[in-house]
């Protein structure tokens, strides 16, 4: 996770305001991501039997 803050921070630099607006936009992005995904999982069976 360390790593994936480090490279977006290196990616958009701090002082402009359109990288923060944009580095927002891509994390909220990766979160609705993350919640679709998690959504999409629901009632699966992921166990290590069903591999």
């Amino acid at each position: 996770m360390t790593a994936l803050a480090q490279s977006i921070a290196r990616v958009f630099p701090a002082n402009s305001l359109r990288s923060n607006i944009a580095r927002h936009v891509l994390l909220f992005a990766v979160a609705v991501l993350f919640v679709a995904v998690l959504r999409a999982s629901y009632g699966l069976d992921l166990s290590a039997g069903f591999f």
